[in-house]
């Protein structure tokens, strides 16, 4: 397969990052000959990340059906169906772009959990608590301080280590998707990150997830193949799991091997047909 017949590619960032936290997978498979597109959450765009600092504004008040349906919109104008990979809550709106059937592959980095997954460990909530401490700033944008950013994001680092990367990468919260995303592990039905678990002629999916991941711990990702393959849907859903790997996973020493699994394991299992066609 030439570079011009390869299929594209989307990226889905994270909270509290922006596009810029990609860079690595990004070059990595354009220069394996992929179109790569990594847009914004709406808010965040093509934003610096000195400039959402100054002003995060734009991303108050904004919740997952409307971050999902932006990059719907983006997807339904290309030419044709992408291979679509999410890190953190870039992952769970993978998923909910896998149902609404939009790729040709999918791929959840340590990825949040759509709605009716109860499993929520204690580091889990603890990344939150700065967010869900305040239910007055369900619409707010909360900045990421450097000693949370240790935690969440740099935890596999010295605390300078970290804080050099908290300059380069970490913005505001979107403050609103925390919480609808908390409350949807208790209303599988009704929750903003719904999906059907049991859709069967979704693409192939895959989770990634971190040993030592203290947002999306393992215990999530498995939670979450678990909640698919109980429906007993024919529809393809694995696991892959990597030691000594934190949330920072896409550019933690070592992204290489993770990004070129995740870019072969979506090429060799992508579906043509019927999905090809938008």
């Amino acid at each position: 397969m030439n570079a011009s017949t390869k299929t594209p590619i989307v990226l889905i960032h994270g909270l509290w990052m922006t596009p810029k936290s990609w860079n690595t997978w990004a070059e990595r498979f354009r220069a394996a000959g992929h179109e790569v597109i990594v847009p914004g959450w709406p808010g965040i765009d093509d934003r610096t990340v000195d400039d959402i600092r100054r002003n995060p504004e734009a991303l108050k008040g904004i919740g997952i059906t409307q971050i999902v349906d932006h990059y719907e919109r983006i997807i339904r104008a290309l030419p044709e169906k992408p291979i679509i990979m999410g890190h953190s809550f870039g992952g769970l709106f993978t998923q909910m772009l896998a149902d609404r059937g939009l790729g040709v592959a999918y791929v959840g980095v340590t990825p949040g959990q759509p709605a009716g997954i109860t499993t929520l460990p204690p580091s889990t909530l603890w990344a939150g608590t700065p967010i869900l401490s305040n239910p007055f700033g369900r619409n707010g944008a909360k900045p990421l301080s450097k000693r949370h950013f240790h935690f969440t994001f740099g935890n596999d680092l010295t605390r300078a280590a970290s804080d050099e990367l908290w300059e380069q990468y970490a913005v505001p919260s979107y403050n609103r998707v925390f919480f609808e995303g908390v409350a949807a592990a208790f209303n599988e039905k009704g929750g903003a990150s719904h999906v059907d678990y049991g859709r069967t002629d979704r693409a192939p999916l895959l989770i990634i997830t971190g040993e030592r991941d203290h947002v999306v711990p393992p215990a999530i990702g498995k939670a979450i193949v678990a909640k698919y393959r109980k429906t007993g849907s024919p529809a393809v859903v694995e696991y892959k799991e990597y030691p000594g790997r934190t949330h920072r996973i896409v550019s933690q020493d070592g992204w290489e091997e993770v990004a070129d699994y995740a870019l072969a394991w979506a090429t060799d299992h992508q579906v043509r047909e019927p999905e090809a066609a938008l």
